[in-house]
């Protein structure tokens, strides 16, 4: 003989699942859902989403706008990390090599030395750009950096230099920069370079101190 349940008003609980939660309603009558409730059922299922498509090649979407276009990587040309030449530089000053290099020194006991100092490396710097300098750093090498020997010395190997990159920038044979060292060590040295930095200013015959002018090299 069969066991048989029976639900709270004595109806046969046969054929239906014993175990997991029990569909009744508020009278313990069975409920099977509504096949036309699509949306309320116990065995609803979650909304699938359509999916999208992927556009084939060359295909413009509806309310795109243009398909963007690949330009060659040589389009852009890379200048960075570069000194970028400048195409004009001021003018300086044309001085008198022999008073330069020993008249104005010996009547302002080596004042006017110094003030060379000063003006040779803030001109260059002006008539090229790329010539980077603090002309007051080269007169503290000059005069507090003697008592070291070695400042000094560096920063007349950097004037001889600055002078050769000048020269080059305005389209000149350029100095050597050793020779001009040993002359400047010889005391001969504001003389030469002077000489040397006047080649520079008499290639502009027309301009005057202060001048934009142009760098052929």
């Amino acid at each position: 003989m069969t066991e048989q349940t029976f639900g709270p008003y004595g109806q046969s609980d046969r054929g239906h699942q014993r175990d997991g939660p029990q569909r009744v309603d508020g009278y313990g009558q069975p409920r099977y859902p509504d096949p036309a409730d699509k949306g309320s059922g116990f065995d609803r299922q979650p909304a699938r989403l359509p999916q999208a498509h992927a556009p084939e090649s060359g295909q413009r979407q509806p309310g795109q706008g243009q398909p963007s276009r690949a330009y060659p990587a040589s389009a852009t040309a890379v200048t960075s990390g570069y000194p970028q030449p400048t195409d004009a530089g001021i003018q300086g000053k044309r001085r008198n090599p022999f008073a330069a290099g020993f008249g104005l020194p010996l009547i302002t006991l080596g004042i006017y030395s110094i003030i060379w100092i000063y003006k040779t490396n803030k001109e260059l710097s002006e008539y090229d750009r790329r010539i980077v300098v603090d002309p007051t750093l080269s007169v503290l090498a000059v005069t507090l950096g003697v008592l070291l020997i070695v400042p000094p010395l560096v920063a007349v190997w950097r004037l001889c230099a600055r002078t050769r990159q000048a020269q080059q920038s305005a389209g000149l044979a350029p100095l050597r920069t050793g020779v001009a060292f040993m002359i400047f060590l010889l005391g001969f040295g504001p003389l030469n370079l002077q000489l040397e930095i006047n080649r520079i200013w008499d290639r502009y015959p027309s301009a005057v101190e202060g001048q934009q002018v142009p760098l052929p090299g």
